[in-house]
C-alpha cells in the first residue's frame, strides 16, 4: 500500500479565533516563531511540524491537550 489515506490538520485557526481573534503577528511575537512560520501552519501549508514551535505555541496558548491543535482527517478513498 503506498501513499496514506490520513492527513494531519493543524487547527490554528479556530484556536487563535477562541482566543479573542489572536492575530498570527501576535502568536509570532509571544512565542518566537517567524511570521510566516506561523501563517504557514495556520494555512496548513506545512509537510513537516517543528515539534519545538508545537510546544512554544501550546506554551503561549495555555494548550494542555495536542487534541486543540491538531486532528486527524481521513480523506476519500
Amino acid at each position: 500500500m503506498s501513499g496514506t489515506n490520513r492527513k494531519l490538520i493543524i487547527t490554528l485557526d479556530k484556536v487563535l479565533a477562541n482566543r479573542n481573534n489572536m492575530t498570527q503577528k501576535q502568536l509570532a511575537e509571544m512565542t518566537g516563531i517567524r511570521t510566516a512560520a506561523i501563517s504557514e501552519l495556520y494555512n496548513n501549508q506545512r509537510n513537516s511540524i517543528n515539534r519545538d514551535h508545537l510546544m512554544k505555541i501550546a506554551d503561549a496558548l495555555e494548550i494542555d491537550d495536542i487534541r486543540e491543535l491538531l486532528h486527524i482527517e481521513k480523506l476519500d478513498a
